[in-house]
């Protein structure tokens, strides 16, 4: 690489890990959350009534355990996967492409009823300062939401700061609520109450099933935190744990006990239709006063329209990832030339939702059933994914593990074999990647899964390591389980959720088609978990006119070998992303994509069984962290770029001119 190069991204990683830099840390990443699952608890105990009466805080407080298991999968996912797009980057890397697209159109479905259901919620709510809004909620509602699309395309932003003084005045509110409740009645009272919910209620099997699939509404928006990676401060891990710790704390406080509440202590209003879906608020002017029952009906209005804005934005993102990632037409990622606002994906993620209520007549209840094809679609999927990316890398330290084994031995035994020759080389990988070397990959911002040479497990943290695995395991086949029950249970949602995923699908299938019509293969980037031996690199670099050179040259050398394309984008530019933004390096590198295609067309045509694709943008020793993780027998690049690149110890480097005589090329081969 040229010396500009060299500097611009050494700049850009000083920048990169400037802390505190106009990114969020615990508090922030708390709020934007809370202000979106926090709102849930605006409407679900009514919606939650509908379906399992008295019964309804009973099954909050039972789905309440899994959700803490399901936190702390989504901590890891977000310090996982930095560029952010949650579960469509999660099961794209780790299951399949053609997965990732799925769960997208599953957080796309999640969207469009977050953004209906919580307006035309906030609406009813305001309606209780306001009655004579009540009969026209429904056309209220889709005024505010195509007010909301024409900020947009304005060009609003999303606030943390915003969100903050939201997410404090709602939980303010919601423990004042409950303050007032506790003032009236005693906590033998209290206790009696929870006693009463079961009488006359036998939990029968399919009750049991039925409420706890149900309940999980009262946590949406859960997944919120893996959107906010790319605006998270460093350690990400560390930060997603503490939010995602304050999350389970105030809404662990909240949502049980007011549901609870307001179901049994409001049995009237919970029968009734408008007021069922003004329950909290209600309840606080029942034990309370007009004063607190206005200011919650207020506060919870405005929070509900900002979740249903901040679902807007998040769904024109997701359209956005999924048209980079070539699944949708290119249209989408299309900005008008007065505001500079992808109008497209805007107009689709705030019409969709119009329709919806449309479709519904604004029923409120008819709306939380079908939530639950995309959240728990979503839900599932990312937990799968994550299991999949784990199982991979107890799999690589086992592997590992037996061979540092029989280094030790050979040791012991005064000899070192070539196997254990390759554990020493592969141990000298691990400081490069691990928590011991300087560059570590949980720090990469290009979306590659951490890889598994940064754990150890062995000892406690390997116990640990072991209990996390199996705990996560579980929290899969408890919310695949929910999902399930769902897709049984509530024909509609699984109807309207399918529809949408089968439609979304079928426009990826015939962008994808075209695309392989026209001679570019959408190809995703991959993950390289363990050693591939005897594989050769074939290192791409940005603007390299040579590159085509290399392709073929390492095709015809492969003689059935896997092949590993690295490409070596352009330095990232320093620069902080929005909020709910992918930012992959990748998906929008075009030159790196068109290239990937052409390499996977003509691996296609050589019968290559075994490729990989790696992007990484260019950073000081990018290429020789890569060849460590890799172990390539060759590695091939372009002649003259072998002065200029790092760190690599080839035990021999021969030259060759490339098929049909285009240039000459190296080939640095290594022996391990």
């Amino acid at each position: 690489m040229q010396e500009s190069v060299t500097q611009a991204a050494t700049t850009d990683q000083s920048q990169e890990h400037q802390p505190g830099r106009g990114r969020l840390g615990p508090l922030l990443c708390w709020a934007v959350v809370f202000a979106d699952i926090g709102t849930s608890v605006y409407y679900t105990p009514g919606i939650l009534y509908v379906t399992v009466g008295k019964l309804a805080g009973f099954f909050v407080l039972l789905t309440t355990f899994v959700f803490i298991l399901l936190t702390l999968k989504y901590a890891e996912v977000s310090a996982r996967f930095p560029q952010g797009g949650g579960v469509v980057s999660v099961a794209a890397h780790a299951l399949n492409p053609w997965f990732g697209a799925l769960g997208g159109m599953f957080i796309l479905v999640d969207y469009f009823l977050t953004a209906a259901l919580s307006c035309l919620s906030g609406i009813f709510y305001f309606s209780v300062v306001f009655p004579v809004l009540g009969p026209n909620a429904l056309w209220i509602t889709i005024a505010v939401l195509t007010l909301l699309g024409i900020l947009n395309w304005i060009g609003i932003t999303e606030s943390a700061t915003v969100s903050l003084i939201g997410a404090l005045i709602a939980f303010v509110s919601d423990l004042a609520i409950l303050v007032t409740v506790f003032s009236h009645i005693s906590l033998a009272e209290a206790l009696h109450l929870f006693a009463s919910m079961f009488a006359g209620n036998a939990v029968t099997p399919v009750k049991l099933l039925v409420g706890f699939g149900g309940a999980f509404l009262a946590f949406s928006g859960l997944e919120s935190i893996s959107q906010l990676s790319p605006v998270m401060k460093t350690p990400r891990k560390k930060v997603a744990g503490l939010a995602l710790l304050l999350v389970v704390v105030t809404i662990g406080l909240t949502s049980p006990l007011l549901t609870t509440f307001s179901t049994l202590l409001q049995p009237q209003e919970a029968t009734d239709p408008l007021k069922n879906s003004q329950l909290v608020s209600l309840l606080a002017g029942h034990w309370g006063n007009i004063w607190l029952q206005s200011e919650v009906a207020i506060s919870a209005s405005a929070l509900l329209v900002f979740a249903s804005n901040t679902a807007i934005i998040g769904a024109y993102h997701v359209f956005m990832a999924l048209s980079r990632m070539e699944f949708l037409p290119s249209f989408v990622l299309k900005r008008n030339r007065l505001r500079g606002t992808p109008h497209y994906s805007i107009a689709l993620a705030t019409g969709v939702p119009i329709v919806v209520l449309l479709l519904v007549h604004g029923q409120l209840d008819l709306l939380g059933d079908m939530y639950a094809f995309g959240l728990l679609g979503a839900f599932s999927l990312t937990c799968l994914g994550l299991d999949v990316v784990r199982w991979r890398e107890r799999h690589a330290a086992r592997n590992r593990a037996a061979a540092l084994a029989e280094l030790r031995e050979s040791q012991q035994n005064g000899h070192v074999s070539r196997e254990a020759e390759l554990a020493l080389t592969a141990e000298s990988g691990l400081a490069l990647n691990g928590h011991h070397g300087p560059q570590s990959s949980r720090q990469s911002t290009h979306g590659e899964i951490v890889e598994s040479s940064e754990r150890s497990y062995e000892g406690w943290r390997g116990l640990w390591y072991t209990i996390d695995f199996y705990l996560g395991v579980v929290t899969t086949f408890l919310v695949t389980l929910a999902w399930s029950i769902n897709l049984v249970a509530k024909p509609l949602a699984t109807a309207f959720g399918g529809s949408v995923a089968l439609l979304g699908m079928g426009v990826a299938f015939y962008n994808y088609r075209s695309h392989r019509l026209m001679g570019r293969l959408p190809v995703p980037v991959t993950t390289i978990e363990d050693h591939l031996h005897g594989s050769i690199l074939a290192v791409l670099t940005a603007n390299n006119p040579h590159n085509e050179d290399v392709i073929r040259t390492a095709l015809q050398s492969a003689d059935g070998r896997p092949v590993v394309f690295l490409y070596v984008g352009e330095p990232r530019v320093a620069r902080t992303p929005r909020l709910f933004e992918v930012v992959d390096p990748y998906l929008e590198d075009e030159q790196a994509k068109e290239l990937f295609g052409k390499a996977e067309s003509q691996a296609r045509r050589a019968k290559i069984s075994t490729r990989r694709y790696v992007y990484r943008p260019y950073e000081p020793g990018t290429i020789a962290r890569v060849w460590q993780i890799v172990h390539p027998h060759d590695t091939i690049v372009p002649a003259d770029e072998v002065p200029r690149i790092e760190d690599i110890n080839p035990d021999r480097i021969s030259y060759e001119i490339s098929p049909g005589g285009g240039m000459q090329v190296a080939h640095m081969v290594k022996r391990w």
